[in-house]
């Protein structure tokens, strides 16, 4: 009771209350039987009464008094009066509750109380009473407590249970009183230091004088046990009778085990314990050493051993535990004793509870890790002395394996690293899972051992050291010693990892900080300082760094070899786990204390417990035969390594094929090897920065359980389950199904958790993956089995989740990788490709820092690989390579910088044969053109030309090469938009290389080196284009040259004038050279199909056809570059040599056999010759015909002035090989004359060489086509404006040489339908107009051009005429046979010739025209063209109706006419110049051939149409009586004559016999001879008739008529008379009808006549008609009848009176 309770005044007023209440109660009870107890009491209440009345601190008084205030109380007690001695004891107890009694009184007290003991009286109330006595106050000291303790004692060893118990824990509370004062009083002088004295060798064991009074107790008390424990008499104890050895050693226990202060802070105890408890310890253990079961003891018979005694031997364990624990420091050598004991116990000959109690002994210790520290720090660290730490933990390992191998020695340590077993090699067969029973149990060869639950995890619960009550030594369950020792390893692991890893972590953080302080305040510190430091800390204890080495180094091998044994036989899922993660807490610790040796060996522990058994796995074999080298020994005798138990008795979980080169059979893996794999992972996930070169180990058996589970990498390297279709599949139980998905994430997590490594165990990791990659490689060499892709699968995962520092693991890895994409085997490259370029792709993506875009060191270290790439063969790679870069450009193409031009190499390393490959590179290129040529350096341009000029030269993709040249013309584009910027960036950047260069002494090499760097780009550009537009495929090249002339035309303006000279000589006349030598050689061979099923237009169907097409494409390019840039390309210097060359080209053209080649070089002559400048200036010019050049439209491009060179006009000079300096403008003029004739002189060559018809013996002969000619012909007008002033008779001669050729040129007769008019419509050919216009300009120019030119005329008549000729006779063309065209329908003849009809006409009323124009000119008429002009006409003239057309001899009659209309009035005025003199003749036969024609008129001929011929002749009678009868006197009279004749001739109409009744109708041309007559007689009757002779032949011909008339009619009377009522023939009666119709005509040219013109003859002749004709009116023809009356009319005017010489005197 506390004394607060007691000191309130109301408490004190109870108490003294009760005890007079007790005391009255005494006085009552002791009335009659004790009187003087009786009078005590009383004397007592009145004692009370007074010292309450008195005092004010009541307590304190009666404490003074008590022993007066007791004593009745004792008295009462002596009375042994039960009820009495009850009632006083409580008492009694009440007073010392309330601490009222006295030193004195105490002693009295415990007096009493022995009497009672001694009388054996309330014993248990006695012990109630010590109890209270000592606990409530400190009053009992030194003889009376010995004796008070001795009084316990005393009871505990008496005949009744109860009391013994009690006084048992009566000692015990009292033995802890004694000791917690002595505390109590320690803590009281605590801040009093007093001098402690010397202390000897102390023999006289009573005398303590240095001690206080409690701690003397203490310290009596404790001897005296030592003493009694020992078997020999106390010394303070006085009074003992008995004691047991048990109770003593309990005792000792209890206090060594509450009161450690009191022994380690006092050198008496401290002695005590060293000097009795020690020694007494050994000595008790000695029979537990010396026994052993079973066997011949090692003493003599004689002596008989003493056999262990459970219940001492137990208590002794705990003592030792005891002092082991809290006296270690004390007692280091006795503990080094005590410790090799314990091992000693756990022997297999020792009986089996003497093991158990000695692991339970063992766990104790092994759950304490900083004893376990202590122990390697005292004896296993120190030289000579016993390995205490090791042997412990080997103890423990060969105890656990002692119970499996039953029947091999007791020292045998199973070490799973060992040699390789007879099986065919280490291994272990072991898993987790349900088992078949349900109880945790061990199971290894045969032996079966339960697992029982001993201990929560970390609290040591021992069940025998606690059987305190137990005598006999108790029966041992099956597997408890071994779940103890189990229990103890996994605490001893625990303990010692988390101990060390805790304090590793501290230092390391202490480290940290230190090295921050020391950066802060002092930079750079003096080496010598720290060495100092270091050398004093050496002196002392050694580094905890040292001790964690060796406690690792200690027990690492006895650890592995039972945990080893323990995982093999372990059969329960909750125990595997606790052996997996031992063994991995002690392989991380390892791993980071830097011991790569127990390392290793636990981690392929792990490792082939993974694995099946007997699994062949090179890495795990060697580093286990690498620790076999090493033999450990536990207490000296060597360790014996035992193989692994080979039957499993586990679950299998999945069965699959082992990862080897040659395929084997399969292999299972139990529920046990899975959670091994899990702990793996587990261990690399957590542990990866410790691993260091284990990750080889933890790799490869990842590897190969990921192969035998069929785990397959799916994107990003994450393992999937897949299946490989090879070999006997994988059997996988639902079991491990759900688990797959587990292990997958937790293998991709532990890659992931290498972003937390650092540099070096990263570089661990990945020269791991590299190795276990290249064995990989190995095995799937020779064979297309399914690779393992563990490794590339995660070098990529790895290489992704480190991307932060990428650089420092990009060389290895991308090096590997880029060696797995050359491996033959399809599946690995694929896996190497995919790796490396999502690591390249990811690189990219990443936002590193600083941004790619600042380090551009980083961005070609991150690109590089994907050009090595390109070093591969393997087309696969190459695909996946160009995929990748389609995905760099569409995420990354804008960042990329200066990686582009290794981009654009990728992309450009394309080789013809890989059609897929071209596809994918080329949709890059299309990506970069169409998206980025804005994003990369200007100087990375030319590089994208070369490449999309590379997929332009492929061959496998036509489609491709096309798109590309498309692409060009974008990048042109480009290059014009951005021209400036370009320009500008080339600039800057051109200054740097020179720099360079100039610095290395080199020359600046790039192509077209002097041009500036801009036009060198175009230059590129332009020769790419070049070299597509000669590619063997047409599609190509025409497309080529098409955007080759496109871009030089519309973005040529760019270039700087200097360059032009490069782009012709270099770009454009190489390429026509090329064109043209490919085209001649070109095969003629027919090409049946294009390639697939495309059929190919028969234009197209050789290469030489396919070759013709490339060459008009490029000839007319660069015709249209000539012409558009003519000004600039003038200014360079060498424009005539260029003209030359370029008029060259196109001739070589324009004379090839091709008929398209040829007409387009005429196309392309005729652009470069319409170089006609829009009139502004220079009409000056014009007017000279010279045209002007100036062309403001062709001036260069912007802001670019363009220089004149000053040496133009020398050079010019020295052209026309004149010395004189010229001015500009005439240089101008003179240099284009020069030009002009340049281009004369082909255009004749052409011509000449085109037209010239076959020699006989050509048979074969190549005949230009018709639009050919009319082409070449149709250039002359253009030609001829520039050359005209120069234009002698010379050229127009070798003109009508081509014309006429050009014009006797047939047509192939495939060609006539398309050519060719029909027959029937008057139509000239292109061709005959041209030649037409051509001669229509010259003589235009003529007419205004200077006199002397007139002198050509006479030569274009002569042109003209024969021409017209053709109407009759076509021209021939050499020797080759042609078909007339209207034939040519039917009769196929290969040629056809034209219809010149048309043409021909078409001269003719030209030459008509002209003639109009130019009668009276003097070479006209000096040159006898008006004779020319009749003679050619008399040709169709003569033929009439046998012309090829009847309009030609229309034509001609019309033409005759208006040319004699113009021409006889300057022939009569030439009269007498003779010149006309031979143009008569002429004339005459061709009126001669044409009236009286010997052709037929075509039989089908209506009587229209004869009677519009008919009428044709009388206009040319009427013509000669207009316009050359009436001149006679002009004109010859030869030609008179003749002229009569003819008219003569016409008049009379000889009836021919042979005509039909039908025909004479027509035949008889009646107006004609009408007209004939009336000429006749009005020429007969004309009175000035030049000479007398005329005027006779007219006469004549009159009276030759009218007799003929006479007898025509007489016949015909005569004839009808006699016919009677039959017609007369048809033709008699025409006759009749003419004769009659000449007769009305005479009249009316007699009535017109003037009479005097008349011959009297004459008039006779015709009166005496008059009856004649009356004799006619009889005939019974009306049509006569008609005719005659119109001949008898006109008489009525000669019917006059009869005039008589005078009449009526009138005269």
């Amino acid at each position: 009771m506390s004394t607060m309770t007691t000191s309130s005044p109301e408490a004190v007023k109870r108490f003294v209350e009760n005890v007079q209440t007790d005391l009255r109660s005494l006085s009552m009870e002791c009335k009659k039987k004790f009187p003087p107890v009786k009078e005590a009491a009383e004397s007592g209440i009145v004692k009370i009464k007074t010292i309450a009345a008195r005092n004010t601190d009541i307590l304190a008084a009666l404490k003074e008094h008590s022993s007066e205030v007791v004593q009745p109380f004792l008295m009462g007690c002596g009375t042994k009066e039960p009820k009495i001695t009850q009632l006083c004891l409580a008492a009694i107890q009440r007073l010392m509750s309330h601490e009222v009694v006295s030193e004195a009184a105490a002693g009295n007290i415990i007096n009493m109380l022995w009497q009672l003991m001694e009388n054996g009286l309330e014993e248990l109330k006695l012990l109630q009473t010590v109890l209270v006595l000592l606990t409530t106050n400190t009053v009992v000291h030194d003889e009376v407590l010995s004796k008070a303790i001795v009084l316990c004692f005393r009871l505990h060893f008496t005949k009744d249970n109860i009391t013994n118990n009690t006084a048992a824990a009566t000692v015990r509370q009292v033995v802890t009183v004694v000791f917690e004062r002595m505390v109590a009083e320690d803590e009281r002088y605590k801040g009093v230091e007093d001098q402690p004295p010397l202390v000897q060798g102390n023999s006289n064991r009573r005398s303590i004088s240095t001690l206080r009074p409690s701690a003397k107790d203490a310290y009596m008390l404790f001897q005296d046990l030592c003493q009694l424990v020992n078997a020999d008499a106390p010394y303070w104890l006085v009074g003992m009778t008995e004691m047991t050895r048990t109770f003593g050693l309990e005792l000792l226990e209890s206090v060594l085990n509450d009161f450690p202060g009191v022994f380690l802070q006092h050198q008496e105890f401290s002695f005590l314990l060293k000097e009795r408890v020690c020694p007494l310890v050994i000595k008790l253990f000695s029979p537990n050493i010396k026994f052993r079961q079973g066997g011949g003891s090692t003493a003599p018979p004689s002596a008989p051993v003493e056999k262990p005694y459970f219940p001492i031997c137990m208590r002794l364990l705990r003592v030792v535990s005891v002092l082991v624990k809290h006296y270690y420091s004390l007692l280091v050598t006795e503990c080094e004793i005590f410790l090799s004991l314990l091992v000693k116990f756990l022997d297999g000959e020792k009986p089996q509870w003497l093991r158990a109690v000695a692991v339970e002994s063992i766990h104790r210790l092994c759950a304490q890790p900083h004893l376990l520290r202590s122990f390697c720090q005292s004896y296993d660290m120190k030289p000579h002395s016993t390995k205490v730490f090791r042997d412990i933990v080997n103890a423990l390992g060969s105890f656990i394996q002692s119970l499996f191998v039953t029947g091999v020695s007791a020292f045998r340590l199973e070490c799973p690293s060992g040699q390789a077993s007879s099986q065919g090699g280490p291994g272990t067969g072991c898993a987790a899972g349900g088992t078949i029973s349900a109880q945790a149990a061990f199971e290894y060869r045969g032996t079966w051992i339960p697992l029982v639950t001993v201990s929560v995890q970390g609290s040591v619960k021992a069940t025998y050291l606690e059987m305190l009550d137990k005598v006999e030594p108790p029966s041992i369950p099956e597997g408890y010693a071994l779940s103890v020792a189990f229990s103890a390893l996994l605490d001893l692991v625990r303990g010692i990892t988390s101990m060390i890893e805790r304090e590793l972590t501290e230092e390391e953080v202490e480290e940290e900080a230190e090295e921050v302080s020391r950066r802060d305040s002092e930079p750079a510190r003096s080496l010598e300082g720290e060495d100092s430091t270091q050398g004093l800390a050496g002196e002392k204890e050694p580094s905890p760094r040292l001790v964690w080495e060796e406690m690792v180094n200690a027990c690492w091998c006895g650890l592995l070899a039972a945990l080893s044994l323990l995982l093999d036989a372990s059969t329960d899922e909750t125990a595997t786990e606790s052996i997996l993660k031992a063994e991995l807490t002690m392989a991380s610790l390892c791993g980071r204390l830097g011991l790569v040796t127990p390392r290793d060996a636990f981690i392929t522990a792990v490792c082939k417990a993974s694995l099946p058994p007997h699994y062949a796995l090179t890495v795990l074999s060697s580093s286990a035969a690498c620790l076999s080298n090493k033999s450990y020994s536990i207490q000296g005798q060597n360790v014996q390594m035992i193989s692994p138990s080979s039957e499993s008795h586990q679950q299998v979980v999945a069965v699959g094929q082992p990862l080897a080169a040659q395929p084997q059979g399969t292999v299972v893996l139990t529920a046990k090897n899975i959670q091994c794999m899990r702990t793996l992972l587990n261990l690399a996930h957590c542990h990866g920065a410790v691993l260091g070169t284990s990750w080889q180990l933890v790799l490869a058996t990842l590897q190969h359980l990921v192969w035998i589970l069929g785990l397959k990498p799916g994107s990003g390297g994450a393992l999937k389950p897949g299946r490989a279709v090879e070999g006997p599949s994988t059997v996988l139980t639902t079991a491990v199904m759900t688990d797959l998905p587990v292990i997958s994430n937790i293998l991709s997590r532990l890659f992931e958790s290498s972003q937390y490594l650092d540099d070096v165990s990263l570089h661990h990791l990945i020269n791991a993956l590299c190795s276990l990659s290249l064995e990989a490689m190995e095995m799937a060499y020779g064979n297309n089995k399914e690779p393992s892709l563990f490794a590339v699968a995660k070098l990529l995962e790895t290489g992704l989740v480190n991307m932060d520092r990428i650089e420092i693991l990009w060389r290895p890895l991308t090096g590997h990788l880029l060696e797995v994409c050359q491996h033959p085997n399809s599946r690995m490259r694929e896996w190497g490709a995919e790796a490396l370029t999502s690591l390249i792709k990811a690189g990219l993506a990443y936002k590193h820092e600083p941004p790619l875009s600042q380090n551009q060191r980083l961005q070609l270290l991150l690109l590089n690989p994907l050009r090595e790439l390109s070093d591969i063969v393997h087309p696969d790679i190459r695909q996946k390579q160009l995929e990748s870069v389609l995905q760099i450009l569409q995420s990354q193409g804008d960042s990329l910088g200066p990686g582009w031009p290794l981009v654009l190499g990728v992309i450009g390393a394309i080789h013809n044969g890989w059609e897929s490959l071209i596809r994918t590179a080329f949709q890059c290129l299309q990506l970069v053109v169409t998206d980025f040529l804005p994003t990369m350096p200007c100087t990375c341009l030319q590089i994208v030309v070369d490449v999309a000029g590379s997929f332009g030269l492929q061959n496998q993709e036509l489609n491709i090469s096309l798109t590309s040249i498309g692409l060009l013309w974008n990048i042109s584009d480009y290059f014009f938009q951005r021209a400036e910027a370009i320009e500008q960036e080339l600039n800057r950047e051109e200054v740097l290389l020179e720099r360079q260069a100039e610095e290395k002494g080199m020359a600046l090499n790039r192509p077209f080196h002097p041009a500036p760097p801009f036009d060198c780009l175009w230059l590129c550009l332009y020769a790419k284009l070049g070299e597509l537009c000669v590619d063997p495929r047409p599609a190509v090249r025409k497309s080529a040259g098409q955007t080759l002339f496109s871009t030089v035309t519309a973005h040529g303006a760019l270039l700087q004038p200097p360059t032009w000279h490069t782009v012709v000589w270099k770009v454009l006349f190489h390429l026509l050279d090329s064109v043209r030598k490919s085209s001649t050689t070109a095969d003629k061979e027919k090409i049946e199909s294009g390639g697939g099923n495309i059929l190919i237009h028969h234009s197209r169907d050789t290469a030489e056809k396919q070759w013709a097409e490339t060459w008009v494409l490029t000839l007319a390019g660069v015709a249209r570059i000539f012409n558009t840039r003519r000004r600039l390309l003038q200014s360079l210097g060498d424009f005539c040599k260029a003209w030359e060359v370029l008029l060259d080209h196109i001739q070589s053209a324009a004379l090839s056999k091709n008929n398209e080649v040829s007409l387009a070089a005429l196309k392309s002559f005729q652009e470069i010759l319409q170089i006609v400048t829009p009139v502004k200036d220079s009409e000056r010019l014009d007017a000279l015909g010279m045209p002007a050049l100036a062309d403001p439209m062709s001036a260069p491009g912007p802001g670019r002035p363009l220089p004149r060179s000053d040496s133009l006009a020398e050079r010019l000079a020295r052209y026309d090989g004149m010395e004189q300096q010229l001015n500009l403008p005439l240089g101008d003029e003179l240099e284009d004359s020069a030009l002009w004739w340049a281009a004369w002189n082909t255009w004749y060559r052409t011509g000449i060489e085109s037209t010239r018809p076959p020699g006989p013996a050509q048979r074969l002969a190549f005949v230009p086509s018709q639009p050919f000619l009319t082409a070449l012909v149709q250039i002359f007008p253009a030609l001829y404006q520039h050359i005209k002033t120069g234009f002698s008779m010379e050229d127009l001669g070798k003109l009508g040489v081509i014309l006429h050729g050009a014009v006797s040129v047939p047509i192939s007769s495939d060609a006539s339908p398309f050519i060719l008019p029909s027959y029937t419509e008057a139509v000239l050919t292109s061709l005959q107009e041209a030649v037409l216009t051509a001669l229509d300009v010259l003589q235009k120019a003529i007419c205004v051009g200077p006199e002397n030119m007139q002198t050509m005329y006479p030569a274009i008549f002569q042109q003209l005429l024969r021409f017209v000729e053709f109407s009759c006779k076509p021209p021939q063309y050499g020797k080759l046979e042609t078909k007339h065209v209207a034939n040519a329908k039917y009769n196929q003849a290969e040629w056809v010739a034209l219809n010149y009809v048309p043409f021909a006409e078409r001269s003719l009323e030209v030459v008509v025209e002209l003639y109009q124009k130019t009668a009276c000119h003097k070479a006209v008429v000096s040159e006898k063209v008006l004779q020319n002009i009749i003679k050619t006409l008399r040709i169709p003239l003569g033929l009439k109706y046998a012309c090829p057309s009847e309009s030609t001899w229309k034509l001609a009659v019309s033409s005759l006419l208006k040319v004699l209309s113009v021409g006889l009035p300057v022939a009569r005025q030439h009269a007498s110049s003779g010149k006309f003199d031979t143009m008569w003749p002429e004339l005459a036969n061709a009126f001669e051939d044409f009236l009286f024609t010997k052709s037929t008129p075509p039989d089908n001929l209506s009587v229209q149409e004869f009677q519009k011929n008919e009428s044709i002749d009388v206009e040319v009678v009427q013509l000669i009586s207009t316009e050359i009868l009436p001149f006679a006197n002009f004109i010859p009279k030869e030609f008179v004559g003749q002229i009569m004749t003819m008219l003569n001739k016409g008049s009379i109409h000889s009836q021919s016999s042979s005509f039909t009744e039908a025909e004479i109708d027509i035949r008889l041309r009646e107006q004609f001879s009408k007209a004939c007559f009336e000429t006749l007689l009005q020429f007969s009757f004309n009175s000035k008739a030049a000479t007398p002779q005329e005027g006779y032949i007219s006469r004549m011909a009159l009276s030759v008529l009218l007799q003929r008339s006479q007898d025509v009619l007489r016949r015909y009377v005569e004839d009808e008379r006699l016919s009677g009522r039959c017609p007369l023939p048809r033709q008699q009666v025409t006759e009749i009808i003419f004769v009659l119709k000449a007769i009305s005509t005479l009249m009316d040219s007699l009535r017109k006549t003037q009479p005097e013109n008349v011959d009297g003859n004459t008039w006779g002749q015709v009166i005496a008609l008059y009856p004649t004709l009356v004799e006619c009116i009889t005939c019974s023809s009306s049509e006569v009848s008609s005719a005659l009356k119109e001949a008898l009319g006109p008489f009525k005017d000669f019917m006059q009176p009869p005039v008589t010489k005078v009449q009526n005197g009138e005269s």
